[in-house]
């Protein structure tokens, strides 16, 4: 009986996989909980671009720290020069600033987000 869940289970993964690879921009939520500040949350979630992906102009209600994971983001703040983040380098985005970012690497990209934001609104918000 525990090969056939191992089995099921490596199928499961393999698909998963699959179709992980297969979307352009995927955003994995990986936790969301209260904090002391009354009103806000954490929020973590991972973000994998695709090669030349864009992810397209947005804010979000309260500040975000990215960290780039794997491959070369480049990300554009609104009023200020674009800047390119490598594995293993961070960037602080305030709150409510419209951004976008690109993968401009070669491979794949990925980034850690981790989110301080009022409780109960969207977390993205798309640009007008």
């Amino acid at each position: 009986m525990k090969m056939i869940q191992a089995m099921a289970l490596a199928l499961a993964l393999g698909a998963a996989t699959a179709a992980h690879a297969e979307q352009p921009l995927q955003r994995t939520d990986l936790i969301k909980n209260d904090i002391d500040v009354p009103g806000h949350e954490a929020v973590q979630v991972r973000v994998d671009f695709a090669p030349g992906v864009l992810a397209p102009k947005h804010s979000h209600p309260g500040e975000e720290i990215a960290f780039v994971l794997e491959g070369t983001l480049e990300y554009q703040l609104e009023g200020r020069q674009r800047v390119t983040v490598k594995a293993g380098q961070s960037l602080f985005i305030p709150s409510g600033v419209v951004h976008s970012a690109k993968n401009v690497g070669n491979g794949e990209a990925s980034e850690l987000a981790t989110y301080i934001v009022r409780k109960g609104e969207a977390l993205v918000v798309p640009a007008k």
